[in-house]
């Protein structure tokens, strides 16, 4: 890998890092910020088992790296504004003070926050419409096809 290997913790934090989405550019920043030391974005990708770079890591760090994911993805729910309620009780309170403040663009834009999260716009789900106007069937009794006969030439 490298001349000089990298401290145990620092392997550790790196391979946390990767499984938590941070790019190789953020953990080299981060690895400069915490423990003083210069890494390469290459080096730090040696420590993903998800890249080609990754190929060669250890089994304790793919270990890591999945229980870490793992725990990364789950916790996610403990976020607050994940969940659909928190946010539009946050949209209240915003809605409440911009009223206040008289500011009524804001108030308008922030209902239109509302109604996009109440719609289900910022999920994947997609609502199609399988009737016609009224509930109607979108192709009423089908699809007719007509022969139109040529009149008969006359004979003249």
């Amino acid at each position: 890998m490298a001349a000089n290997p990298l401290p145990d913790a620092v392997k550790t934090f790196v391979v946390q890092q990767l499984a938590c989405f941070e790019t190789p550019s953020a953990v080299v920043k981060t690895v400069k910020e915490e423990f003083g030391l210069d890494v390469t974005p290459q080096r730090v990708e040696a420590y993903d088992p998800g890249k080609r770079a990754g190929a060669d890591l250890s089994e304790e760090y793919r270990t890591l790296f999945q229980a870490t994911r793992e725990a990364f993805l789950a916790d996610t729910a403990a976020i607050g504004v994940s969940h659909k309620v928190v946010r539009l009780r946050t949209l209240a309170r915003l809605i409440d003070t911009a009223e206040k403040r008289g500011n009524a663009v804001l108030v308008a834009s922030l209902l239109e926050q509302v109604a996009k999260e109440c719609g289900d716009a910022f999920t994947n789900k997609r609502q199609v419409e399988a009737t016609g106007k009224g509930g109607s069937p979108l192709i009423d009794g089908g699809i007719t096809v007509a022969f139109v006969r040529a009149p008969p030439a006359h004979a003249g």
